[in-house]
């Protein structure tokens, strides 16, 4: 009996130990890596579909979206394994994707075919396509949810498109390539970031006008909320170094290295710990965020994009 309750215990704590996984898109081979989130060691290497960019997980945090932009579907993962659930496969060029707050819409940013694509967030049915001209990238909602902005890498152009009419709002210049994008959690202004400007452009969006800009580090690239309803870091994608911004001063707190294209970020439920993937060199990078050292390094695909893992800090 004491032999069963070992062996039982044991198969427990080995089940514990993979309970929970990262998954890590590789957008340069089409795959898939999962990670465990606890031993910081691979598991599992797949093949997704071609060119997945982004991923999200849904409102009701039941499944995890990855966008697959060249095959045109959605791949819908068990959020906690990692594991394919089902695909959608109407979905024109899914590079950025994203619901509404108030899970009524969903968006798909169609770079390579210039548009941006509204969905029903219930059940994915087309409602509008709208052209954009050039590469819409990011996105980005208003706490209301009545707009939706979308950075034009091609044109170096912020567009603001009105949910209810499916119609654009304004279009305004924000500098050379533009790329990540997220509302403060105070819903006052717009942060982007602007890869050929180093920097953030910081967007009063109700006035269409930029009131600043942050120098952050080259080739700024892509947001993540640290999770304390205040702070958000941006990866400097070109320069090799990640900025930890205040949303209430409107400046840097604090800049340190991050080896190999940092792109895209998670970060742990208790704030303490940054997972990034680093695009060039096939790698995620685990960063203690007591002391910004770098404590894992983890091999993956070919040009490493989104990562995701379910027990995250808020998305504020």
């Amino acid at each position: 009996m004491r032999r069963l309750f070992f062996i039982v215990l044991l198969s427990f704590c080995a089940f514990q130990s993979f309970a929970e996984v990262t998954v890590v898109l590789n957008s340069g081979d089409g795959s898939i890596s999962l990670v465990d989130r606890h031993t910081y060691q691979p598991i599992k290497h797949f093949y997704v579909g071609k060119e997945p960019h982004h991923l999200m997980s849904t409102p009701d945090n039941s499944a995890l979206i990855v966008a697959d932009a060249v095959s045109n579907d959605l791949v819908f993962l068990n959020p906690t394994t990692g594991e394919i659930e089902k695909r959608i496969s109407r979905i024109s060029d899914p590079y950025q994707i994203g619901f509404s707050p108030d899970k009524k819409w969903f968006v798909s940013n169609s770079l390579r075919l210039d548009r941006v694509d509204i969905y029903r967030a219930e059940d994915f049915s087309l409602v509008a396509r709208i052209p954009l001209s050039s590469m819409p990238s990011h996105l980005a909602f208003n706490h209301e949810s009545t707009m939706v902005f979308i950075t034009l890498q091609g044109s170096n152009q912020l567009a603001a498109i009105d949910l209810a009419t499916q119609k654009v709002a304004w279009i305004i210049p924000v500098g050379n390539t533009p790329a990540g994008i997220i509302m403060t959690p105070d819903n006052q202004h717009l942060l982007v970031g602007v890869m050929g400007e180093n920097g953030v452009a910081v967007v009063d969006w109700r006035k269409a006008q930029i009131v600043k800009h942050i120098p952050t580090g080259v080739g700024a690239h892509n947001f993540m909320p640290l999770g304390d309803s205040r702070h958000v870091l941006i990866s400097n994608r070109g320069g090799d170094t990640i900025s930890l911004i205040d949303t209430q001063t409107l400046s840097v707190d604090h800049t340190f290295p991050i080896p190999g294209g940092p792109d895209d970020m998670e970060i742990s439920q208790d704030m303490k710990e940054l997972w990034v993937t680093c695009r060039w060199v096939k790698e995620v990078r685990v960063v203690d965020l007591t002391n910004y050292h770098i404590t894992h390094v983890i091999p993956v695909g070919r040009s490493p994009h989104g990562l995701f893992f379910i027990s995250h800090a808020p998305r504020q």
